[in-house]
């Protein structure tokens, strides 16, 4: 059953996206089943964005939607093989299981795992109709299994469609984003991610899931996340000095630092990811701006690769996170204040 699985990334309680209906991303979803309507399928699609926005969700409701055009039975038929991850034409690559160490996954997408699949694509299909190649996520392929993954990009067998997820398109091989046809999804809004976490967890408390969905920003999955954290009020006080980091004291953002330094890792991580998404909508919003925001565009890429440095830096040689924490603020609250900037 679909429920026994275990995933690399899986919350414990949350149903995996292969069962779940698709919430939000209604125009993006619509472009793809026009192509598909007027007969111009692509080969290859990399949908790209945030972490834990509904990408893989997204991939399957497509595969759903294809392959029941397609198929020789029936859409409630389909559905059920999908739910169960058993239809023939549909192929899902991810991280796979180190058998040899319990509760172990390979740290990449191995290059026999991608010709795995390819191989599976080359024999006679299953069943009538489209087959689907889910890459979730093409970030995890490493040097080898991504030259692999592009050989395959390069010569698609026919009647496939490759559903390639990113988080980080950036860091992808050029010649493979240049082989996908490229859809970039966006957070969702805050009545939708509450949406999705009461039709998970329909008991929540209405403080917790204004919480979890006011730190989510716009990610389902954050959500569930901030649900396994202890409660606390540090998150919540970054997120509100981040609002206006340009006018804040400097002690507010020291004793942000001292509590996240004396936190559990994963609040921490979290906490980061809090500040990367913070930098990456400022570069944004300066992109954006076009050029009267030129630069205040270079300051916001400084900024992100300064922190990323400092972060890796952190992690690397174990340096005093409080300190690392420090040096961040001061870079963001020096940029905002720069450019009278609140993002």
């Amino acid at each position: 059953m679909s429920s026994e699985r275990v995933e690399v990334d899986q919350i414990e309680g949350v149903p995996q996206p292969e069962t779940r209906s698709l919430v939000g991303h209604t125009a993006a979803y619509d472009s793809i089943i026009a192509a598909l309507d007027a007969g111009r399928p692509p080969s290859a699609i990399m949908l790209h964005g945030p972490r834990g926005i509904g990408k893989a969700t997204f991939a399957f409701s497509l595969a759903r939607d294809l392959l029941g055009r397609t198929s020789d039975e029936s859409a409630e038929r389909v559905d059920a093989q999908i739910t169960a991850m058993s239809h023939p034409n549909l192929f899902v690559l991810r991280r796979a299981r180190d058998l040899s160490v319990a509760d172990k996954f390979y740290s990449a997408i191995r290059i026999e795992d991608v010709r795995n699949t390819r191989d599976a694509l080359q024999r006679t299909r299953g069943r009538a109709g489209y087959r689907i190649a889910i890459i979730d996520s093409v970030d995890d392929c490493n040097a080898n299994s991504a030259n692999a993954l592009l050989k395959t990009l390069e010569e698609p067998p026919a009647d496939t469609l490759f559903i390639v997820l990113s988080h980080r398109p950036g860091g992808l091989l050029a010649t493979i984003r240049s082989r996908c046809q490229s859809l970039a999804l966006r957070p969702l809004s805050d009545d939708q991610v509450t949406q999705i976490v009461r039709s998970i967890r329909a008991d929540i408390e209405e403080g917790a899931l204004g919480r979890a969905v006011r730190l989510a920003g716009g990610r389902p999955r954050r959500a569930f996340e901030t649900l396994m954290l202890e409660e606390g009020d540090v998150l919540d006080a970054l997120v509100s000095w981040l609002e206006t980091p340009d006018i804040q004291p400097v002690r507010a953002q020291l004793a942000i630092a001292e509590s996240l330094a004396a936190s559990k890792g994963a609040e921490l991580s979290f906490a980061q990811d809090i500040i990367r998404d913070w930098m990456a909508n400022e570069a944004q919003d300066a992109a954006r701006a076009g050029a009267p925001a030129r630069f205040r565009l270079a300051s916001a890429n400084a900024l992100w690769d300064k922190a990323s440095a400092l972060f890796a830096d952190a992690d690397i040689y174990n340096l005093d996170r409080r300190q690392t924490l420090v040096a961040v603020f001061d870079l963001i609250r020096d940029h905002s204040r720069k450019f009278a900037t609140a993002a």
